[in-house]
């Protein structure tokens, strides 16, 4: 299963303690998106996928602070700038906002992300790099679930709420990629210190 609650509580608390003496734009950034919950992160990645109306997956300055006011993020003009600039490595006035996910993740040992991609080829039944309801069926068991069982929910409901933990809490969609599970699992560990205890979580949690 997704990360524990617990986790998720001690680290948006652990991130808010921490943004009282961050003074790094990028920290700044990651660290409110982490006050969130492990989706913050991700949550950021919609705003701006939304935002991005050609699909060039490009974001200009001004496209740029318009993500992060609509995403509820506070910093003034100038830190705005000079994150963008950060992330404008070639100074062409626009950022690729992959790239721009991909270093805002907390970082994480490889032990970590290879653990992280074999529970997502688990789940991606079907190969195409995205999981779905679908991918689901025959991974996920959905009868053990107290609103499955109680005849709240029928097993696609289920199963929609599962791939809702990883989504976007503005967009959910019911389709889950490879990036937003990493996304995701990030900020599950930056929650947990321990590589031991991460692997151990993800082995029981997906049963690797």
């Amino acid at each position: 299963m997704p990360g524990t609650a617990r986790h998720d509580r001690d680290m948006a608390l652990q991130a808010k303690k921490n943004l009282s003496s961050c003074t790094d734009p990028v920290e700044k950034l990651r660290l409110q998106c982490l006050s969130r919950g492990s989706a913050g992160i991700k949550g950021l990645g919609r705003v701006f996928r939304i935002m991005d109306d050609d699909g060039n997956k490009t974001l200009d300055f001004k496209e740029f602070s318009k993500g992060l006011s609509d995403y509820g993020v506070m910093m003034d003009k100038t830190e705005t700038q000079e994150l963008f600039s950060v992330f404008d490595k070639d100074g062409s006035g626009t950022i690729d906002f992959d790239e721009f996910l991909v270093t805002l993740r907390p970082p994480m040992s490889n032990a970590r992300k290879d653990m992280i991609l074999q529970a997502f080829r688990k789940l991606d039944k079907s190969g195409d790099g995205v999981v779905t309801i679908e991918d689901l069926r025959g991974v996920y068991n959905a009868k053990h679930h107290p609103k499955y069982q109680n005849g709240e929910w029928t097993e696609d409901q289920v199963f929609r709420s599962f791939l809702d933990n990883f989504d976007s809490p503005y967009d959910k969609d019911g389709q889950v990629t490879k990036d937003e599970f990493l996304n995701y699992y990030s900020g599950v560990s930056a929650s947990i210190d321990s590589d031991t205890y991460f692997i151990l979580m993800m082995r029981n949690a997906w049963k690797l």
